[in-house]
């Protein structure tokens, strides 16, 4: 079995951190989340993987090509963003015939997928759609299941939701969903729609059968996303200091890298992770909090969010639900008069 995961699209409702980095990149608990999907299909003994790119495609070639996996791994560019089904077709000589576990890369599933992917390769199905109750059906592409829990019908984003099983963004296929993308034609958004493509299976006689996640799952697509990911994943941490503690404590189930230094007064509330080369000084952090690598905190209380790589907060008073991209500064300004002065992005929003 083969692994095809979506690594492209703009991000729009994570800028303007995803103006310089592609939204599966961003780090949750101090990974990328392509990572974690990454992982997920080699625990499942996948080791054919196909990542599909777009914008910043070098950006994740590079990220990826940066740690020594156990698979193959190779890229293929989505030029537009034309859909998920539209990706399946460019895959094709790449999936070769072949069943596949197709992944979204900005999805995080506690369970991982090692059980969904025995139970398609036990059954005869031609298709496996993960599905998970959810309170905004309306949100969603949502199933319809017969007695037998075989889908029926897939709708996306009904008005009326005939159920609250949500589609989420693990499929499972074998060869006929190459025979079904095929058959499409865009849909008003101009993208060939995978619940299309699963409804032609579906039309034509072949049985696609639902999964049902056990455990949490999360489409990281918002930064309120990217947080309560962020607390899930600390949430099952255990404690690892290779830094130097002076004169400061470390509360609780906290994960601390190698030359990073936490002095001075300071205070961390597990859970928490904080990468290497870091100096916190003077400072309380966390909990549920994640601090990358070579980031400096002083003088400041962080609280409940994501600090990206080479960030520095000084004098900042208390921070709290925040996601801060890599190299952001943050300090109070002195002098008279007061006021707040900023630089900020496109599309950005700025609570005071």
């Amino acid at each position: 079995m083969k692994g095809l995961i979506l690594s492209g699209g703009f991000g729009t409702r994570l800028r303007p951190l995803t103006y310089s980095q592609q939204k599966q990149l961003i780090p949750v608990a101090n990974k990328p989340i392509l990572f974690y999907v990454i992982e997920d299909l080699i625990e499942a003994g996948i080791k054919d993987i196909c990542i599909i790119v777009g914008p910043n495609k070098n950006q994740v070639i590079e990220t990826v090509n940066s740690i020594s996996w156990d698979a193959n791994i190779k890229f293929i560019e989505q030029s537009q963003p034309l859909g998920i089904a539209h990706a399946i077709k460019i895959s094709r000589d790449f999936l070769d015939g072949d069943s596949f576990i197709m992944y979204l890369g900005d999805n995080i599933l506690k369970e991982g997928v090692v059980n969904h992917v025995k139970d398609f390769q036990n059954s005869d199905c031609e298709g496996s759609i993960l599905l998970t109750n959810v309170e905004n059906p309306k949100d969603f592409g949502i199933a319809v299941l017969n007695e037998d829990d075989e889908v029926v019908k897939v709708i996306e984003k009904p008005q009326n939701p005939p159920s609250n099983l949500a589609v989420i963004g693990v499929y499972l296929f074998g060869s006929k969903i190459l025979d079904a993308v095929d058959e499409l034609k865009p849909s008003s958004r101009g993208q060939l729609e995978i619940t299309d493509a699963i409804q032609w299976l579906i039309d034509n006689g072949h049985t696609v059968k639902s999964s049902f996640v056990n455990h949490w799952w999360k489409d990281t697509g918002k930064p309120e996303d990217i947080l309560h990911a962020n607390r899930l994943i600390l949430d099952d941490i255990d404690s690892d200091n290779k830094g130097k503690v002076i004169e400061s404590e470390i509360r609780g189930r906290v994960q601390v890298g190698k030359d990073t230094a936490i002095n001075n007064n300071s205070m961390v509330k597990g859970p928490a992770k904080i990468g290497e080369n870091c100096k916190i000084s003077d400072s309380c952090i966390g909990p549920y909090t994640s601090i990358g690598n070579n980031c400096e905190i002083i003088g400041s209380e962080i609280e409940d969010s994501v600090i990206l790589d080479g960030a520095s907060v000084k004098n900042s008073g208390r921070i709290i639900d925040s996601l801060i991209g890599r190299n952001v500064k943050i300090f109070k300004k002195s002098g008279l008069p007061e006021g707040k002065r900023f630089v900020i992005g496109d599309n950005s929003e700025v609570g005071i």
